[in-house]
């Protein structure tokens, strides 16, 4: 009869041989982590790029060498360095030809649920709907956080607001891909 000690090593050492095939499979994934994470800041950083050269300046009014000193030291900085607070999006003045690539993804979200909404002939969409099409908490904070990008979208020309906090794409802005 084996000995309650010698079945206990036996388990004991079925769960090391455990715990270090997961710390293998752990490590390896860490590191194709790093790889994408590395990857996704770069596509970031173009995208970035292009939406400096199709607007003639930016928000703030900096000429595009100060912005590209910005980015450039965002991109030394590497994935795993913390960030400082995130920088204001980028929404260039829409015109003709201008593709909603050039927009960050927030804001080509807005775009798609009013052009959406547009297309099916529901007529203009809601703050308080949008949050609700993104799977937000429809509380007042992020409601605003909404109202707040497209105000500015507006203000750019790729929305219009029919009636106060009623959203529609602008005349002249097609869907992304059919081209303005």
């Amino acid at each position: 009869m084996p000995s309650v000690v010698g079945l206990l090593e036996q388990r004991e050492l079925g769960a090391r041989r455990r715990v270090d095939e997961l710390r293998e499979e752990a490590d390896r994934i860490q590191a194709e982590l790093a790889v994408a994470e590395r990857e996704w800041q770069e596509w970031a950083i173009a995208r970035s790029r292009v939406g400096e050269v199709l607007a003639p300046k930016n928000e703030t009014g900096q000429d595009h060498t100060q912005v590209d000193r910005a980015v450039q030291a965002a991109g030394r900085q590497g994935a795993t360095a913390p960030k400082a607070a995130k920088p204001k999006a980028q929404v260039p003045m829409w015109r003709e030809g201008l593709d909603w690539s050039a927009l960050s993804v927030d804001y080509q979200r807005i775009l798609q649920v009013a052009a959406d909404r547009a297309r099916l002939g529901q007529g203009p969409v809601t703050c308080q709907e949008m949050a609700a099409e993104f799977g937000m908490d429809v509380v007042p904070a992020r409601v605003e956080a909404l109202r707040s990008k497209a105000k500015r979208l507006v203000a750019r020309s790729w929305l219009a607001e029919t009636a106060p906090g009623r959203f529609t794409p602008a005349r002249g802005v097609a869907q992304p891909g059919v081209g303005s």
